[in-house]
């Protein structure tokens, strides 16, 4: 997903802030959607920290879908979604003890100078969770998500041992929601990384990644086998939770009711004793049973905690204070690059494998040849490597007084290591050297279906990695243009579609096919070709593809891997023209003009449609089924009763999907945005809504219900006599 693209005056400055948007929004759906970091946490809180500061010297760029004004991305798995009935709102970072005093004191002066007492907690590295209890009895538990549509998990939250299925509340309150963090012990954790290398299964990176993977198991006995823990940590949505006038009561109400609450925080007066909380497990961190990644302080007393309020992602009234990242030395014994989807070449550092916040590193990305150059490392250094808790490490510098006169510079490879074309900068301005055979790299054609069978693109379960080199070396695709004219007689008859596996002993005659299998007896004489019959994965593959030429348009644009365009464009392109045909059509001026596009994205869709096997690739989808207009056929005669209407859709509708409702939306002739602004004409909610409705509020702008809805798609403006908001 990218953020809207700035349409500022300084062409440098909206480049600097695109560049940021789509590495922090990469790392958040990497962190959040994959639970497979590509970012430590000092990199990520680097990048945030510059978006932030050109954000203040440039208030034009700070648009609501930027980084800056959301929390975290949602995760996309088969898990149902559900709605917090309140928002998880995220924290704001300070990395020093002056930043924390700055802030304290700031908070302070906002309260009018009177003694502020502050509750300080751990802040757990695990997975934050809300629970809801009705009644006393636990009914949902789910992950936070985006803060406000998160995954529904609550058979495997049941399998946590110190969380109660029933509160011993007395009368118990009619509803409530309890957020806290879920954490695997890290003294548990080699031992269940054992047990899976033992059955052949992929280790966890780190114990904040075995909390979040336990948690998304999918069979909840899987979940009850592992050691998960829980620590809840404040309340959201409450009734009848008593009168409580500070945060740390309600922590002792919490544990009277039999949930768990944390025995460390404590409640001070004074900046200087909060300093000392922190600077204490700082040096104490690794006594835990958990992981932790800093401090969170906060304003104990609830009023001011009110007066404070919250930004769109965070608390007034809560800071977490970040550790430094642990740091350790080890080898740089070479530098290789890697080749993506649209041809980027990144360097990555070799190193020997060393064991770093709880996992083992070996490898840490270096983004391009100028990062290398700018850190002065040199093959065979020590190096510096951080890394703070999660999966990707960073190369901090060279240890240069260990150097003997052996190490030897990085030079970046004249020609790409999977075809051999010549590399070069895609413009004269890159930092990033690019592979220019788009049409046949090796790398980049498997990139490209792996992306395109990507959640956030046509979803199509099965066709992984090797799933894709096996298509490719086999020869049954040369690019994704035939990837939907694939039939079963085209897997069947594919020698090479087939993954080897090599047991310890090294017998290679052990293997499992991808997408076939060797036929049996059992199998119909018909659906055999050479003693072979398509296999399960291959038979899901074809049913795949027959799904995914039903995807909405959005998605199908988003799988094209036109440079600069995730789903955010996508769906603005989408809602804003409505088919493939008139976006392929459409001049730079023409896509510049459309909320969430702007000219860089522009003029990478003009560039892609330039491209005649590029075309071809839209056109053999078109003949294969493919969607390629968000009207469907019989639905492209509906009366345009919304046309020229902007609309935004928020919360849970009952007859509706989210998609469902953009749809029904675009081929009235309306457009569907993703924010509100004074040019929404009506925002509709759901369940759940949240900032959306509040903005519209502030706005002016009509807020209607989804019965008001139905009649708006029948009628038009006429058939909704009143809404909220001023007349229009």
């Amino acid at each position: 997903m990218n953020a809207a693209v700035f349409q500022g005056p300084d062409p440098a400055v909206r480049h600097a802030w695109n560049d940021l948007v789509q590495r922090i929004v990469e790392a958040q759906q990497a962190y959040y959607g994959n639970d497979a970091p590509i970012l430590s946490d000092a990199a990520y809180d680097s990048l945030m920290g510059e978006l932030i500061d050109l954000e203040r010297a440039h208030p034009g760029l700070r648009t609501p879908d930027s980084p800056t004004q959301r929390v975290g991305a949602p995760k996309m798995t088969d898990f149902a979604s559900f709605t917090h009935p309140s928002q998880m709102l995220s924290l704001d970072n300070v990395f020093s003890p002056t930043e924390l005093a700055d802030w304290m004191h700031r908070t302070q002066a906002a309260l009018g100078g009177e003694p502020v007492n502050w509750l300080c907690e751990l802040k757990i590295d695990g997975l934050a969770v809300n629970l809801v209890y009705r009644d006393g009895r636990l009914v949902t538990g789910a992950t936070r998500g985006d803060g406000r549509v998160g995954e529904d998990i609550t058979p495997n939250v049941r399998t946590i041992r110190d969380l109660p299925g029933v509160l011993t509340a007395d009368p118990a309150p009619r509803e409530i929601e309890v957020r806290g963090e879920v954490f695997f012990p890290t003294a548990a954790f080699g031992d269940l990384n054992a047990s899976l290398v033992a059955d052949k299964k992929a280790p966890f990176a780190n114990p904040r990644n075995a909390a979040a993977g336990s948690l998304r198991q999918k069979n909840p006995a899987i979940t009850a086998t592992r050691p998960l823990h829980m620590l809840v940590h404040g309340i959201g949505v409450h009734n009848e939770a008593g009168t409580m006038i500070r945060q740390s009561q309600t922590y002792e109400l919490l544990g009277s009711w039999g949930l768990p609450t944390a025995t460390t925080f404590r409640v001070l007066n004074s900046v200087g004793a909060v300093l000392d909380f922190v600077a204490y497990h700082g040096e104490h961190r690794h006594d835990l049973a958990h992981d932790i990644d800093g401090i969170v302080v906060k304003v104990d007393d609830l009023a001011a905690q009110q007066r404070l309020g919250n930004t769109s992602r965070a608390p007034r009234w809560a800071i977490a204070y970040k550790y430094p990242p642990e740091e350790v030395n080890t080898k740089l014994l070479g530098i290789e690059v890697g080749v993506g989807r649209t041809g980027r070449v990144t360097p990555f550092a070799v190193m020997e494998p060393v064991l770093v916040a709880g996992s083992t590193v070996a490898r840490a990305t270096l983004h391009n040849p100028t990062e290398v150059a700018r850190k002065g490392v040199l093959i065979g250094d020590t190096v510096v490597i951080r890394k703070a808790g999660d999966v990707i490490p960073e190369v901090l510098g060279p240890v240069v007084g260990l150097r003997d006169g052996t190490e030897h510079a990085f030079v970046m490879p004249g020609h790409c290591p999977s075809c051999g074309a010549e590399l070069r900068p895609e413009k004269e301005s890159d930092k990033d050297i690019r592979c220019p055979n788009a049409r046949s790299c090796p790398d980049q054609l498997v990139e490209r279906l792996v992306g395109l069978a990507a959640r956030d693109g046509l979803d199509i379960e099965v066709l992984g990695e090797k799933g894709a080199r096996a298509l490719l070396s086999s020869k049954v695709l040369d690019n994704e243009a035939g990837l939907f004219d694939l039939t079963a007689d085209d897997l069947v008859e594919a020698d090479l579609i087939r993954r080897q596996l090599t047991d310890e002993s090294g017998d290679e005659e052990k293997f499992q096919y991808v997408f076939t299998r060797a036929a049996k007896k059992s199998d119909p004489p018909e659906m055999v070709r050479e003693g072979r019959v398509l296999s399960v994965n291959g038979a899901k593959l074809l049913a795949n593809l027959e799904t995914a030429k039903t995807q909405p348009l959005w998605r199908v644009i988003n799988s094209l891997s036109i440079r600069h365009v995730g789903p955010v464009a996508a769906r603005a392109l989408a809602g804003a023209l409505g088919s493939m045909a008139v976006i392929r059509e459409a001049s730079v001026e023409e896509l510049a003009r459309i909320e969430g596009v702007g000219e860089i994205i522009a003029e990478a869709i003009v560039e892609w449609f330039a491209e005649p096997w590029h075309r071809d690739i839209v056109e053999r989808w078109a003949q294969a089924g493919v969607r390629m207009a968000d009207a469907p056929p019989q639905t492209e005669a509906r009366p345009q009763t919304l046309a020229g209407l902007t609309f935004v859709v928020t919360g849970t509708l009952e007859g509706f999907t989210r998609d469902d409702a953009k749809d029904a939306i675009v081929v009235r002739g309306g457009r569907a945005a993703g924010s509100v602004s004074r040019k929404t004409d009506y925002v509709v909610v759901g369940a759940g809504a949240g900032s959306k409705a509040t903005k519209a509020a502030e706005l002016g702008v009509p807020v209607i219900d989804e019965e008001a809805f139905r009649r708006l798609l029948e009628s038009g403006p006429s058939g909704v006599e009143s809404v909220s908001g001023p007349d229009r």
